[in-house]
């Protein structure tokens, strides 16, 4: 009897965490997204790196229009110093973007020319099941 209590409340453990654990591999394939996507940023590589971004992400900005942006506002920045991940997380809902599965990634960023702001980095999963950078913002 206390074997088969056990085993139930074993079961049921398992069964309500699963979600979580699915939601925090999740997490961490859309990190090492954004992380090998901001490589190509920091390298200013960034025809690669709008290459590598979501359908969604192309279908609100050009190639052009990015590379001018970066040029305009990432650039002067200078290399960066420090990146430290603070916020990760997992959701099916942004304001103005269609459902899907995103992780909503926040750094503390240190650059050459600014000591202190904070990267959001928005990967996205896509239909092939690979996860791409559907926004970026810098404050």
């Amino acid at each position: 009897m206390i074997f088969k209590r056990i085993f139930t409340v074993t079961v049921l453990i398992l069964l309500f965490s699963y979600p979580l654990y699915a939601n925090t591999n999740k997490e961490e394939e859309a990190i090492k997204s954004a992380d090998s996507w901001l490589s190509l940023v920091d390298a200013e590589k960034y025809t690669d790196s709008w290459d590598n971004t979501s359908q969604y992400f192309k279908s609100a900005i050009t190639e052009n229009q990015w590379q001018k942006s970066l040029n305009s506002v990432r650039k002067p920045l200078g290399i960066v110093i420090s990146r430290k991940l603070i916020i990760k997380q997992y959701t099916t809902s942004l304001p103005g973007a269609p459902d899907g599965e995103y992780v909503v990634l926040q750094y503390e960023t240190s650059f050459k020319n600014k000591a202190s702001s904070i990267e959001t980095v928005t990967p996205s999963l896509e239909k092939d099941g690979v996860w791409r950078v559907s926004g970026y913002f810098i404050k």
